[in-house]
């Protein structure tokens, strides 16, 4: 534990060497004793410490030697006091370290550059890496101010959290950069790099700039005029000036994460930072303004107020997860962004959540939460996704004025959720307290039953999981049911169900009903009245029903299929109220259900699927074409290309034939639209053998786009002859950057023509995957084990539970993707064999 000292100020002096990789530091603590103390425990790792001083109170005293230890084991520095001491005081700790390959701590990434250096150094601390970088007292409560200085070679350009206070020469040609003091902030907002950047400064909003490589300024016009949007947009929502003069947005090529939040200096991938013209398409410009949105909301959540311990993480990732759409949704509403919020969030959120083995948004006690796998879907995904229910519950006003209240009262602080709670409760006058206290404490969401007797609706909720389990859980659900006469009239009404069964009155001319109407609520619906649910699905067909309501209606029946619920019979003649539907919702989700299936299913079945995939989805592509037209949605951009991939995939060969058109042109030199790229370059992986792995791996290499070399990462894990297949991997495991290496290998585990063979590929090459960055290699893990894995259950099992004993770290994402293998082949056997299980 921490000595019971209270940060005030780091004074930190770094000085990197781009050449042998190293650096040289020198980290001043004004700190406050609470009571006395012999001893000053510091957080600190892979630092070579020389010595560490204890400041007099008087400037021209000799400074005192301190004797110190570490420990590996604890992360820890240890510096012996000479006498017991409370009150002010000032250490100095001078130290050296390595500027490290592994896209953590402070960190070198390589560049394409004329001249040296090839790499810039950047630094990436979240959730406790600042102890690579200087020691501190690395835990979010801790906060402080920061003064950074950094000693450069002239040519390269230093950057920090701030503006530059000062520059000057030193005797040994280099530049001492000093930047003004930050805002009081925890350490892991901290941020410095070196390197060729250029800057470019928006020429509305000159607070707003982007950092970049040179040559690239003119990729990050689009990123930078979304910045200043986003950041007024906040700025007026929240009620608070951002309290820096800059805010850069930094493009960073080797990167762990899709984007970083310190605090003045954001960090990004570049591929969710730079437009690149030709090559960046509709749905990537979209994700583009959406990590833009998330971080600068991280500005104030998370930054200005922040989780007083990791438990409450959510506070920060589900707010900007939220805010990211809300932002994007303002300034671009024709996207129909909240449609993607629920395609890519909340379906997420459901089906990460519908495992035995998970977690609540708030971890109990004083666990330690971090962002891995396993865990991202629970506090982005569904911590978002109870947001969006509880501004509907309270309404937008309510939300708004609480959030602000909270920002106020909290800013330059620490928080906990009954913070939150306390404020919304008071900004709406309702319960939200308890309403969210049961939802972010407890793991898991309900299902809700509906069953009709004459105009009696009786609600019942029991916990959703796709395997057995017997938990005995209620939620306070506020559940809104859209009624409809037969006169064509429709009326809402709410209600909240605080125990396990409601009974609500309908009119008494109710023809149909249908529960979560927006699909707001975080819950699935099980309708026990068949007659009910088979008008929904005539309402679906003739469109009477919004897409985000025939979404939730097939999106609710493939999970109750998954869970062993429903027949994969009575899912697939569902499908059939679908066709010629021209929503991206409900059609993009629909088609990664059936994908799903496809993956998993055998036999007749199997078949089956595909040819309902292949119905449907022909049925789009008729009404929207195989190649982008000239003022299309983004959304039907989306649409298309998620099913050129899957139906090429399947074999579609209305697919496969429009898309060899393509492939063929683009060995010929053609350009080929970026919004087809991926479909594209993945039938070739399929139908065009040994030239398109030629062709693809020199695209690769040469490409200067990290948007290309991702999107041709995807297609090499296409190839449907296994030699093919192999050498591609092989390729990835040997020559492709770490960054980018998990992107194939999460492909390849989604190819129905090679998953017979990657279980024992993964294994022999076990070895070499596991060297990756552990986050990428979890996904790496989630991908096989319940997909390929799946050829050969009780062997990956075994597998499974040798990594676990070798490598704990390693139990959530092992515990996850073991069950979801267990869902995948229950979900075979009962999709087979109904009375199974």
């Amino acid at each position: 534990m921490h000595a019971p000292i209270t940060p005030i100020e780091y004074r930190l002096t770094i000085e990197p060497d781009l050449e042998r990789f190293t650096f040289m530091g020198r980290m001043t603590l004004a700190a406050n004793a609470r009571e006395p103390i012999l001893t000053v425990t510091l957080d600190c790792v892979e630092l070579a410490i020389r010595q560490c001083r204890l400041q007099g109170n008087d400037p021209d005293e000799n400074h005192i030697d301190c004797p110190f230890s570490q420990d590996q084991a604890s992360e820890s520095l240890i510096i012996h006091l000479p006498e017991t001491l409370s009150g002010p005081f000032q250490l100095i700790v001078d130290y050296s370290g390595k500027i490290n390959d592994h896209m953590t701590g402070f960190y070198r990434s390589r560049i394409n550059a004329d001249q040296p250096p090839d790499h810039i150094a950047v630094t990436q601390f979240q959730e406790s890496d600042a102890r690579r970088a200087f020691p501190c007292l690395d835990h979010p409560s801790q906060k402080a101010i920061f003064r950074v200085a950094m000693v450069i070679v002239n040519h390269l350009t230093a950057i920090s959290n701030t503006d530059i206070q000062e520059i000057t020469e030193r005797a040994d040609g280099r530049q001492q950069v000093t930047f003004n003091p930050t805002p009081k902030m925890s350490t892991y907002l901290l941020f410095f790099g070196v390197g060729p950047f250029e800057i470019h400064v928006d020429t509305v909003d000159k607070r707003v700039r982007a950092v970049c490589l040179p040559g690239m300024g003119s990729q990050t016009a689009f990123g930078r005029e979304f910045a200043r949007k986003a950041l007024a947009y906040g700025e007026a929502y929240y009620a608070i000036a951002y309290p820096l003069t800059k805010m850069d947005l930094i493009a960073v090529p080797d990167f762990a994460f899709g984007a970083m939040e310190n605090w003045g200096a954001i960090t990004f991938r570049e591929n969710l930072l730079l437009n690149v013209s030709g090559t960046t398409s509709r749905e990537a410009l979209g994700r583009i303004c959406e990590v833009i949105a998330h971080e600068i909301t991280h500005q104030w959540f998370g930054n200005l107020v922040t989780p007083e311990a990791w438990k409450y993480l959510w506070l920060n990732e589900s707010f900007a997860t939220y805010f990211g759409y809300h932002m994007v949704d303002h300034h671009y509403p024709e996207w129909e962004v909240w449609h993607q919020f629920i395609r890519s969030q909340t379906e997420t959120a459901l089906a990460r959540d519908a495992l035995n083995e998970t977690f609540a948004i708030e971890m109990p006690g004083d666990a330690q939460v971090a962002i891995t796998t396993s865990t991202a879907p629970i506090i982005y995904s569904k911590g978002g996704s109870i947001l969006r229910q509880l501004e509907a519950w309270i309404g937008p006003d309510h939300f708004k004025a609480g959030l602000r209240r909270y920002l106020t009262d909290f800013a330059y602080g620490v928080a906990a959720s009954n913070h939150l709670w306390e404020s919304l409760t008071a900004a709406s006058g309702m319960p939200v307290d308890g309403l969210m206290r049961n939802w972010v404490t407890q793991p898991g969401f309900p299902m809700i039953t509906a069953a009709r007797i004459d105009n009696t609706l009786t609600l019942t909720q029991a916990r959703f999981t796709c395997l057995p389990n017997d938990a005995v859980q209620t939620w306070l659900v506020p559940i809104t049911i859209s009624t409809y006469s037969r006169d064509g009239s429709a009326h809402r009404q709410t209600v909240l169900l605080e125990s396990q069964q409601i009974q609500v009155s309908l009119p008494p001319d109710t023809m149909a009903y249908k529960l979560n109407p927006d699909q707001t609520g975080f819950y699935h619906v099980c309708y026990k009245d068949e007659d009910n649910l088979q008008r929904l699905f005539a309402m679906a067909n003739s469109r009477q029903l919004p897409p985000v309501d025939r979404w939730g209606l097939q999106n609710d029946l493939f999970a109750l299929v998954k869970a062993g619920h429903a027949p994969m019979g009575a899912f697939l003649d569902m499908a059939e109220s679908f066709r010629g539907d021209p929503a991206y919702l409900p059609l993009s989700s629909l088609d990664n259900h059936l994908f799903e299936a496809f993956l998993v299913l055998r036999g007749t079945l199997r078949s089956r699927t595909a040819q309902t995939a292949e119905t449907l989805m022909n049925t789009a592509l008729d009404a929207i074409g195989c190649l982008p037209g000239p003022g299309e949605s983004q959304t039907t951009a989306m649409l298309r290309d998620q099913i050129l991939v899957h139906g090429a995939l399947i074999g579609n060969p209305k697919v496969l034939d429009s898309l060899t058109d393509q492939f063929n042109a683009f060995l010929k030199g053609a350009t080929i639209p970026p919004d087809v790229f991926r479909g594209v370059m993945t039938a070739g992986a399929i139908l065009a053998g040994r030239p398109a792995l030629k062709a693809m791996l020199q695209r690769f290499e040469s490409s200067r786009a990290e948007h290309e070399r991702m999107t041709l990462a995807a297609a090499l894990g296409c190839f449907s002859q296994w030699p093919l297949l192999e050498e591609a991997l092989s390729f990835t495991l040997e020559k492709m950057p770490d960054r980018i290496r998990f992107v194939p290998l999460v492909s390849a585990a989604g190819n129905p023509a090679a998953t017979d063979r990657l279980w024992p590929w993964f294994e022999t090459n076990f070895q070499h995957l596991e060297h990756m960055h552990t986050l990428l290699f979890e996904r790496v893990v989630a991908a096989f084990v319940p997909g390929p894995g799946l050829h050969d259950p009780d062997r990956t099992s075994a597998f499974c539970r040798h990594l676990k004993r070798k490598n704990p770290r390693l139990k959530d994402v092992l515990a996850l993707s073991l069950e979801r293998l267990e869902v995948n082949s229950r979900f075979r056997q009962h999709a087979h064999d109904p009375l199974a299980g």
